[in-house]
């Protein structure tokens, strides 16, 4: 499982995404940076946020 915490990506929010695969992060990135920030993901900044997927430890 792959994780991505909003706050990582320069926002003052809690949020986490979790998913499978890298693109299943970045399309939920993208849908919950523009529902909850109003910001539109480039893909230049697609590309940022990338560096900040990580795997989560698994229990």
């Amino acid at each position: 499982m792959k994780t991505l915490n909003c706050r990582d990506a320069g926002f003052d929010c809690n949020a986490q995404i979790q998913a499978d695969t890298e693109e299943e992060i970045l399309a939920q990135a993208a849908q919950h940076a523009q529902t909850v920030h109003g910001v539109a993901v480039t893909p230049e900044m697609a590309e940022g946020l990338k560096s900040l997927i990580h795997e989560s430890a698994q229990p």
